[in-house]
């Protein structure tokens, strides 16, 4: 109808929470645009309906962090490693139990029982969208994981190893109630001390320099080959991870839906 007929002068449409105006005069001499403007924006709709990424990065990178934005952001399911076998163990399943056996005699879960939690967990949850945050490490691994599930992005969160090692060899620890501090960006008030509990903060062995020297020592050796399967399998994408979080994120949204 035209504006003469009591047409809003214009209207807003919402998607994802990204605010698309629509105007008469727009429909009008740019339906076009407008049209295929709505097509993307229901592109974007149905791309991240399901999604299935794979969160890569360095100890210290900020992996833990944006994997716990994007899947409030997009109301994914944050599957870790760690997490599944803990959750296993506590609920006594059988799987939890092999697990339990190689875990207390200091042996590395074998990577079969790992991927028959994840592929139990994706069944009996019904899960259709999902993060996995720090697995699969090595080039077996991903070849089991994509018997089980497809992929459709795999996120590789990138920063210098300098950066890392000032990042993670400033943290200090509460040791009554497990806060966590840094020395240059979240000092305590009180220097060597606890804001909530006043107990006293020490530096874990792992976040001293030569261990997380090491730890990227070895980060890289398992992991490069890994990268380099999903850069063949054109599903990886690189994001500068020594930005704010923020932006990060922001950068990572960008890149699931290719702009």
């Amino acid at each position: 109808k035209g504006p003469n007929m009591n047409m809003p002068p214009c209207a807003t449409l919402t998607i994802c929470g990204m605010r698309l105006r629509i105007t008469y005069s727009n429909l009008l001499k740019r339906s076009r645009r407008v049209g295929i403007l709505i097509l993307r924006y229901l592109k974007i709709l149905i791309i991240w309906a399901k999604m299935k990424i794979i969160l890569l990065g360095p100890p210290g990178a900020g992996k833990g962090t944006i994997a716990k934005l994007l899947a409030e952001r997009r109301n994914l399911k944050h599957i870790s490693k760690g997490d599944l076998l803990r959750q296993a163990v506590a609920n006594g399943t059988d799987l939890g139990l092999k697990a339990k056996s190689f875990m207390d005699s200091g042996k590395l879960v074998p990577d079969d029982l790992i991927i028959g939690m994840i592929e139990a967990k994706l069944k009996k949850e019904k899960i259709n969208d999902f993060e996995f945050d720090g697995f699969p490490r090595t080039i077996a691994q991903a070849d089991s994981l994509a018997k089980i599930s497809s992929i459709d992005k795999v996120i590789n969160l990138t920063d210098s190893d300098e950066v890392i090692v000032q990042r993670l060899s400033g943290r200090r620890t509460c040791r009554k109630c497990g806060a966590i501090f840094h020395v240059k960006n979240m000092p305590p008030k009180k220097a060597g001390f606890c804001d909530q509990c006043k107990a006293e903060l020490f530096q874990r062995e792992d976040d001293k320099e030569e261990a997380i020297r090491e730890r990227l020592k070895v980060y890289k050796k398992q992991t490069s080959p890994l990268i380099d399967y999903y850069k063949k399998k054109k599903l990886l994408v690189e994001i500068n991870a020594e930005l704010r979080a923020e932006v990060v994120l922001e950068n990572v949204l960008k890149s699931l839906v290719g702009v």
